[in-house]
This record gives structure tokens, sequence and C-alpha cells, in this order.
């Protein structure tokens, strides 16, 4: 990090605003997030055998999803998650002949279906989670509370931006 805030004040000696970053801290943090997704994708293939052996590791985003948001309809999920309804499709079958997400009508329009979890996904998913956080609070054991609510305003933030 002093390597970071070390480039920041570089940039702002050849001439730019302090808050415009330099080609130096753009790498440094694009270095940063490659090495945070390739960690995040090792969790994720740990996570989702934790919900089924065979599961793909994109499921368990597709599961927190519908935890967070309860019945949903395709399109709308498909928005919240930046797929396509094709692909989002595919996903949910899957996920529905394991038992874990099922469709029901819709109630203010009969031809349309809405996407839940079942009570064996939430069951499974929230056991993952749990798997899951236990491996953050090893990860930030020892992190003052104010640098870990800086670092959730900032993922916020970037994935706000993305």
């Amino acid at each position: 990090m002093g390597e970071l805030v070390e480039m920041a004040s570089v940039a702002t000696d050849r001439g730019r605003r302090p808050d415009e970053p330099g080609a130096e801290v753009l790498r440094a943090v694009e270095d940063e997030l490659t090495l945070l997704l390739r960690r995040t994708r090792t969790i994720s293939w740990d996570v989702a055998r934790e919900v089924q052996a065979d599961l793909e590791p994109n499921a368990y985003g597709l599961l927190l999803c519908l935890r967070r948001t309860g019945r949903v309809r395709l399109t709308e999920l498909a928005a919240q998650l930046g797929l396509s309804k094709g692909t989002l499709s595919r996903q949910l079958t899957s996920l529905e002949r394991l038992g874990l997400v099922r469709r029901v009508p819709d109630p203010q329009d009969g031809r349309a279906a809405l996407l839940e979890l079942t009570s064996e996904g939430q069951r499974r998913f929230d056991g993952a989670r749990s798997a899951r956080m236990r491996q953050l609070r090893l990860a930030l054991d020892g992190w003052p509370a104010r640098d870990l609510a800086e670092f959730a305003r900032l993922l916020h933030r970037f994935n706000e931006a993305g």
C-alpha cells in the first residue's frame, strides 16, 4: 500500500492532479486486481463444491443473488448479474435439476415465472456462505474495523462503476 501512495505522489510530481492516477498506479491496481481475481476464483471453486460437488463456481453468485432478492423474474436476474438470458437460463436449468432453484408462477402475470431458491438451495447456500465467511475472517484477521469498512466502501464503489 505504501508503494501505491508513493506512486501517486510520483504522478503528482509529474504535473498530474493528485486525484488523477498515473500509469504506474493503474498498473499497480491492475496487478492487485489480477491477484484478487485469482484468489477469488480459487475460493469460488471451493465454495461451489460446498454447495454441490460438481457445481460451477459462477453458480455461487447466482445463488447469492437469489438469496438476496427472493423471488425474481429471469430478465431482472439477468440484468442484475450482467448475463444474457440464454446463459442464465442454462445455469438455472442445472440448478433446478439439483433441486436448488425452482420456478413458480408469477401471481401478477400467469404467463411468466419467478425464480427462487428451494429450501434445500437456501440450506446449502447458507452452509457454503458460512464457509466463505470463515475464510474471509481468517484473511482479514487483525484488520482494524475502520480499514474493513473502508475496504468494503471502496469495493462497492469499484463495483458500482463497472
